[in-house]
């Protein structure tokens, strides 16, 4: 997969806005770079061992992190949306997203950031903040026809990267007036 940008330092960053969608997970995380004409999505994906130590989740963990600090353009001209974590999921993956997702806010805790709760990234895309994950797969694959998304995540990190841009003040698609009205009451920095 290409990118526009490889995660060079600042000092080489491009002066175009660069924004980036990230949706954090255990097992396939969503990346989405939005910069200029062009868009890429890609997924870091990584396998637990059931049983794991603590040692190793946290190795996963830091692993997980170090890939996505590999492809993730950090400079002065970046802004990144990370969807926020889901206060409703229970059991000991819940607990582990959550020091992953930790792990990717100190990483990040210079940037421009901002996070998006899962819901509004629903509601974006589809209408409905209650949406189905098939649901929003299917409404962005219509929306962005011009970017291969694969998966659910994929297509939940393009979601965030266009509100990414959206915020910014530089919108990268058409939506209902309802879809953007989420954005100014549910997104935190």
């Amino acid at each position: 997969m290409s990118f526009p940008y490889s995660g060079a330092p600042t000092s080489q960053a491009p002066a175009d806005r660069i924004y980036v969608g990230l949706d954090l997970s255990l097992t396939s995380t969503g990346v989405a770079i939005i910069h200029g004409d062009t868009t890429t999505v890609q997924r870091i994906t990584s396998k637990g061992r059931k049983g794991a130590t603590s040692a190793e989740q946290t190795e996963r963990l830091v692993d997980i992190v170090e890939r996505i600090a590999a492809v993730v353009p950090v400079s002065d001209h970046t802004r990144i949306a990370i969807e926020g974590p889901s206060f409703g999921s229970t059991g000991s993956a819940a607990h582990i997203i959550a020091g992953l997702w930790w792990l990717v806010r100190r990483y990040l805790r210079d940037e421009d950031v901002v996070i998006v709760p899962p819901g509004t990234v629903k509601k974006y895309a589809t209408g409905s903040g209650t949406a189905q994950k098939d649901a929003v797969l299917a409404a962005v694959v219509r929306r962005y026809p011009h970017v291969d998304v694969t998966g659910n995540d994929e297509a939940d990190a393009l979601v965030l990267a266009a509100i990414a841009a959206r915020l910014d003040g530089h919108p990268v698609d058409e939506i209902p007036a309802a879809h953007v009205a989420t954005l100014t009451k549910a997104v935190q920095r």
